[in-house]
């Protein structure tokens, strides 16, 4: 498999990105004087071929570009960037940087020589892989660190070569060589892909059969911009029919600036779900707290992924919610994250030479294998069952293969049959890949939403949430169960059992009810209210005039300088 002859054939025209440029100077008597300094932003508007136009006037070349927002990134001097906005209507917005964030507070762990596959069996994928199906003819796509062919990755269960290679969005080249050296593209790859077989005879890869391809936005730092971000998603829609990418994986997570239609990652995002990508995103490693969840994982219509693990043991009756997984809901009130995954101690590939392995190298066996946590290694879980589900029924939309997945997933219930945690930390509990597989369930995701008129900017949604005097989070209609009461809040709880909620006594899914703005399995499907104008005017208001402080924003209000979104962060090993 050749990503270059697949380009070629498409005479796609690869192009050199320009440098980013940071100051401008100029030379006088062996004395360098700074002029004025740039800085890098995305431009939109609708009226490319005019912006285009206004830049040549000002004798300033794009850095990016970005169709698949009707943007331009550029480097601009304030002046520069005051004329540009006399010229013609555009959205500014700074081009944010994303890097990998460092944690030192890694607990030291004790190498195991090439850890047991166990995912499989947590998700029962090994179900399903009895049938024969390991996700052949699906493409994932990993928006990454790049990839590292090493044999689980390269070739199959058959020995078929199933790498595509790497589209590389920061020089704006495809290779199909070896790209990767800081590591967790690598390792999120192999959680969904990897071919080999651990020492008991079972695969570590949820779906080992599918191809893969690498979209390489990061550099070997962990560094990157949000145009390599936004352009890496370009490059995915525009060949997605190609190589049949039908799921985009994205192991990263940043701060929430606006509200999700205005973040042009997040539109990027939305554009690539409405051309029919199952987009999975990692919810972020910054829970257990309310609202932490990140972009891209706060866009309504993908499916956020976070994290569960087992406690180090084989029985399910010790799993609990990672204490790291991000929690919802989101600024508009929506229910994140849809779904959880297993995210602890992951067993994945990762060259020894690799930057992660020097930094953490207790966690290397020394051979292949390193083991890591986070909801980076979840959403690599869930986008290898997407695989599987698509490779048994090929004409599902994103919308579909997202009700399957929340239908069949498994939630935690307490002996008494009440929520063991809240919606807005478990979802609609963990993936189930044999029973997202046996699912009937087509029309039961994001129902009353609409994508198109979204992008458009004719509506907006926001979902069910609120949150009452106290501080404690509820849906709107659905009564005390469903209220998280944050104080008392069992994060750090002794384990609930893990079990489908219609088999569970004492807890009634009601099918007559039907909420807004999220859905739920067997039960209550979703639904979205339009964000009327009046609303958007001061930001989303939650009821009683409870202000949750730092997200409010204004239509008008740019963005700011800040943080910049990453690949997930380091968490201890859960």
């Amino acid at each position: 498999m050749s990503l270059v002859k697949i380009i070629k054939s498409n005479k796609a025209t690869v192009l050199t990105a320009c440098a980013v440029l940071s100051t401008s100077i100029f030379i006088l008597n062996d004395t360098t004087i700074k002029v004025a300094e740039q800085k890098s932003y995305i431009v939109s508007t609708p009226e490319i071929a005019q912006l285009n136009k206004a830049l040549k006037e000002l004798a300033v070349e794009p850095t990016h570009q970005l169709p698949i927002i009707s943007s331009l990134a550029v480097n601009l001097t304030d002046n520069e960037l005051s004329k540009l906005k006399q010229a013609l209507p555009i959205k500014v917005t700074p081009n944010f940087e994303v890097e990998i964030a460092r944690n030192p507070g890694w607990r030291k762990g004790q190498r195991r020589w090439q850890p047991l596959a166990d995912v499989n069996k947590v998700i029962d994928a090994h179900y399903v892989h009895a049938s024969y199906n390991f996700g052949d003819d699906v493409t994932i796509g990993f928006l990454d660190t790049g990839l590292d062919q090493l044999s689980g990755l390269s070739v199959d269960l058959y020995g078929n070569d199933k790498a595509w290679g790497t589209y590389d969005a920061v020089n704006n080249s495809v290779h199909n060589y070896d790209d990767e050296s800081n590591g967790h593209g690598t390792h999120v790859a192999s959680v969904a892909n990897n071919s080999d077989y651990d020492i008991q005879g079972n695969v570590y890869g949820v779906a080992p059969n599918a191809a893969i391809v690498g979209i390489k936005a990061f550099d070997e730092e962990g560094k990157a911009t949000y145009a390599d971000v936004i352009r890496g998603i370009d490059w995915a829609v525009e060949y997605k029919d190609a190589i049949n990418l039908r799921v985009l994986n994205m192991s990263f997570s940043g701060p929430v600036r606006s509200f999700y239609w205005d973040d042009p990652l997040n539109i990027a995002v939305m554009k690539a779900w409405q051309a029919g990508i199952v987009v999975v995103a990692s919810a972020g490693n910054s829970g257990p707290e309310p609202m932490t969840i990140g972009v891209p994982g706060n866009v309504p219509y993908i499916i956020t992924v976070g994290a569960m693990t087992d406690a180090y043991t084989t029985s399910s009756n010790d799993d609990v919610v990672a204490t790291f997984s991000s929690a919802g809901p989101t600024v508009e009130g929506f229910v994140k994250p849809e779904i959880l995954a297993p995210g602890g101690h992951i067993a994945g590939l990762m060259s020894f030479d690799s930057q992660i392995v020097t930094e953490h190298p207790e966690f290397h066996d020394g051979g292949r294998y390193f083991e890591m946590s986070g909801t980076s290694q979840a959403a690599a879980v869930v986008s290898g069952v997407v695989a599987l589900l698509l490779k048994n029924e090929p004409n599902l939309s994103p919308d579909q293969v997202k009700c399957r997945l929340m239908d069949s997933a498994k939630m935690a219930f307490n002996a008494d049959g009440s929520l063991a945690y809240s919606v807005f930390q478990q979802g609609a509990g963990v993936v189930n890949a044999y029973q997202a597989l046996t699912s009937s369930k087509t029309d039961c995701a994001n129902q009353e939403l609409n994508i198109a008129h979204d992008l458009a900017g004719e509506q907006h949604f926001y979902g069910p949430a609120n949150i009452d005097e106290q501080g404690n989070y509820y849906i709107e209609g659905l009564g005390d169960a469903f209220v998280w009461h944050v104080d008392q809040s069992q994060v750090n709880g002794t384990g609930f059992i893990w079990k489908n909620s219609v088999d569970v006594d004492g807890f009634i899914w009601k099918n007559s009810v039907v909420t807004d703005g999220f859905i739920w399995k067997n039960a209550v499907f979703t639904d979205g209210f339009i964000w009327k104008n009046s609303l958007a005017s001061d930001g989303f208001i939650w009821k009683n005039n409870v202000d949750v402080d730092g997200f409010i924003w204004k239509n008008s209000v740019d963005f700011s300088q800040s943080e910049g979104i990453a690949v997930n962060h380091w968490v201890e090993q859960q």
